[in-house]
């Protein structure tokens, strides 16, 4: 019989394919000589997320994408600061065993993201669009406002405190030098679609960040590089929520 690992972790979605998770811990796990072992957790209903954590005890924590990271909230005993104010957990650590047992959810994406953006801040870039007004745009949002930058949702239909693409004149985009890409807009193999914004008016002061990161240049991003914007996709933050999760885990 094989040796369980002595922890395991997972992800838990729906639907799952391909896991960016999987592959960056099972590597880490075997480049690091570290006993744990990394598992995808394909569940139909959040209802089957209890069953999961009956049937692995060695179960130390959890990571939880599409269309859970709302729908777990109710499990969780604890959440921290940033979780709680975008409404959605993407890590959770597992405290206690048995009838102990506690969730605590954290965002790692919030972290990823501030950590990736804020090197290429400055004093030009303090107001920012968000593109899109999904989970990743609250995400995004929280981490802008973390790091002092003052933001505004964009987004196709009418909303409160936010614009649609039809009112993105000159000056608007003359006076956000951030603008920040959180839809799939452009991700493969749709590389050539992008959000509809007036690109002609972006300067070498703007800076474009494109959450996606397949493929490496978005439409996105070219057209903003055309007019001379500095640019800038989603793998780093990919990479960096991950390490964030790890560091969760094991604090």
């Amino acid at each position: 019989m094989l040796k369980q690992p002595e922890r395991l972790y997972g992800l838990i979605g729906y639907p799952l394919g391909h896991s960016f998770s999987q592959d960056f811990f099972n590597k880490k796990f075997e480049s690091e000589k570290i006993d744990a072992r990394y598992m995808n957790f394909e569940i139909e209903d959040i209802g089957e997320l209890m069953e999961v954590v009956a049937q692995y005890p060695n179960l130390n924590g959890l990571n939880v994408t599409i269309p859970y990271k709302e729908q777990v909230i109710p499990y969780m005993d604890e959440m921290d600061e940033n979780a709680a104010k975008i409404g959605a957990v993407n890590v959770i650590k597992f405290t206690g065993h048995g009838a102990s047992l506690k969730f605590k959810g954290y965002n790692s994406d919030v972290i990823g993201f501030t950590d990736s953006i804020s090197p290429l801040l400055n004093e030009n870039r303090k107001k920012a669009l968000i593109l899109g007004t999904g989970g990743a745009a609250k995400a995004v949002n929280c981490g802008l406002q973390n790091l002092g930058v003052e933001t505004t949702f964009v987004s196709r239909s009418e909303r409160e405190n936010g614009l649609t693409y039809s009112q993105l004149t000159p000056e608007i985009i003359a006076n956000h030098k951030v603008i920040v890409n959180t839809t799939p807009l452009g991700m493969y193999p749709h590389i050539d679609e992008c959000p509809d914004i007036p690109y002609q008016y972006l300067t070498p002061e703007h800076l474009c960040y494109d959450l996606l990161y397949n493929p490496d240049v978005t439409l996105f991003m070219r057209n903003a590089a055309d007019n001379g914007a500095e640019t800038k996709n989603g793998l780093e933050m990919l990479l960096l929520q991950a390490f964030a999760a790890w560091q969760i885990w094991n604090s």
